[in-house]
């Protein structure tokens, strides 16, 4: 008889994915490329703008905790616009469903994932800062329950986990079981090494590959 058990309950830390999954985090700097590597260049208005969404965050961020709705709103949703996510070619969906067999099909995980999809290539997790104590790695677990449920595994699958301050990328490769890590980038630089500059162009090297696999 099939088991089925939420992903949030089943899924609960780092051990716990790569035990249910069988799944190892690579140490092969080729493997993950897409974030270091032939990074397009963003305009000066571009700039301006990302620097707006910095500020805006801090101005937010100073009333304390922010909320996963709020951090979509005045930083994900803004940035992802400014590429052009919304509209052709690419397609957005929220509030995803997700399943994904383990244990030969013996257990189904199953939930809704509280994130932005692009081209199901393509996952964007959006944490609350105060669930997670300002620590992306904490919903690291999860986000890879959820790209293993992607439907198209022979395809890598690309990540990103944000608390609007905090934004890491993630590659995995279904059929081989791995995964691996960008640099954690901080929204809480200078403006002149904002980082938010290179989400940018990581995002636009991503989504330009998200294209290809069409």
């Amino acid at each position: 008889m099939v088991q089925t058990v939420g992903i949030t309950k089943a899924i609960t830390n780092l051990n716990e994915a790569h035990g249910k999954f069988n799944l190892t985090q690579t140490d092969n700097l080729q493997f993950f490329t897409e974030w270091w590597e032939d990074l397009p260049e963003i305009s000066d208005s571009e700039k301006v703008f990302l620097h707006r969404l910095k500020h805006r965050y801090l101005y937010y961020a100073a009333d304390g905790e922010i909320t996963e709705g709020t951090i979509d709103r005045i930083m994900v949703s803004p940035l992802l616009d400014l590429i052009g996510l919304f509209d052709l070619p690419f397609k957005i969906k929220g509030e995803k469903f997700v399943k994904v067999e383990i244990d030969n099909g013996d257990t189904v995980l199953e939930g809704f994932i509280d994130a932005v999809v692009v081209q199901n290539q393509f996952w964007i997790v959006i944490i609350e800062e105060k669930r997670f104590n300002v620590n992306v790695l904490q919903a690291l677990p999860q986000t890879l329950a959820y790209m293993m449920a992607n439907p198209n595994s022979e395809m890598p699958v690309f990540g990103m986990i944000t608390t609007g301050d905090d934004y890491l990328f993630v590659k995995l490769n279904q059929p081989g079981r791995e995964y691996a890590l960008s640099d954690k980038f901080t929204a809480l630089s200078s403006d002149k090494n904002n980082n938010l500059f290179r989400v940018l162009r990581v995002i636009k090297r991503i989504t330009s590959l998200v294209v290809g696999m069409r």
